[in-house]
């Protein structure tokens, strides 16, 4: 099936996108725009994801599936090309801004071509400003997130360094007024620094789907059980190993034979993620 490119002028564009402070002069898309009625959330994050980082993008948005909510990213690697893979398995619209232009010989990165085809052919679509063929460079990634953040309700930032260009997108939201929404990661972790950044200016804390909803005004359709990550590294599963009975922490971290900082953040993201419950220092399985 072909997807033709069109084009919008500035009265055309999506509401949103005509408030913000120097809107380009013209947008070219393929497939299909988001209707004016739906609630846009943009969901950015690191390259270099972590574990933690893929089970929240799966937790939350499968507890957005049956709601009028499409989900924007810039179609990189990372947290951008789990976010769409995600809105596509639970049947939520996705748009991806690329940082360059939208025909099949430049998109970027280019093993995202599937990706892309992939969001056109499941009803997405897909936007920019510049011309189709203009190949990205490094000017492009920064313009293009004044797009991914302007068109949207709100930004959710999942894992972002101290120094990631991420904070690019979430500085733009904030600048634009719009409301922006950050995971709480690991205080041990390079991946959070960014991200608490954010949190200790106010940013909101986002736990759970219901956080989300809340904040685009939506009301919950239904209670859905967390739930539980499938993938499990090497010393998770020998931690539920282990866990045949209570175990104080300092027992479970011998056993473990890890450094206590690495143990620590082990325990913690299993905590985060519901196999284990901590209880006045005892460890037991959930």
């Amino acid at each position: 099936m072909d997807f033709p490119i069109e084009y919008l002028k500035g009265n055309e564009f999506p509401r949103l996108l005509r408030e913000i402070p120097g809107p380009p002069k013209e947008l070219n898309y393929r497939g299909k725009l988001p209707s004016p009625d739906m609630k846009l959330l943009a969901v950015v994050g690191s390259r270099h994801y972590t574990n933690y980082g893929k089970q929240v993008v799966d937790y939350l948005l499968s507890g957005l599936r049956g709601h009028n909510i499409g989900i924007v990213s810039g179609l990189a690697l990372g947290i951008d090309s789990l976010a769409h893979e995600a809105a596509l398995l639970n049947d939520l619209y996705t748009l991806a801004i690329p940082g360059g232009g939208i025909s099949d010989q430049v998109i970027y990165p280019a093993r995202h071509k599937p990706l892309a085809r992939k969001i056109l052919e499941k009803g997405g679509g897909l936007l920019s400003e510049f011309a189709p063929d203009f190949r990205a460079t490094n000017w492009s990634f920064p313009q293009r997130n004044r797009l991914v953040c302007g068109i949207s309700h709100a930004t959710l930032i999942i894992e972002a360094g101290e120094k990631s260009g991420t904070l690019i997108t979430a500085k733009l939201t904030a600048d634009y007024n719009r409301e922006l929404l950050v995971v709480p990661g690991n205080i041990f972790s390079d991946n959070s620094k960014g991200v608490h950044q954010f949190m200790k200016l106010g940013a909101t804390p986002i736990t759970e789907p219901r956080d989300i909803l809340n904040v685009l005004g939506l009301e919950v359709l239904s209670e859905a059980p967390r739930a539980k990550p499938a993938a499990l590294s090497t010393e998770e599963s020998r931690i539920l190993q282990i866990l045949t009975e209570p175990l104080t922490r300092d027992v479970l971290i011998r056993q473990l034979d890890l450094p206590v900082s690495a143990a620590t953040v082990i325990l913690m993201q299993m905590e985060l993620s519901g196999y284990i419950i901590e209880d006045n220092g005892v460890y037991r399985k959930s």
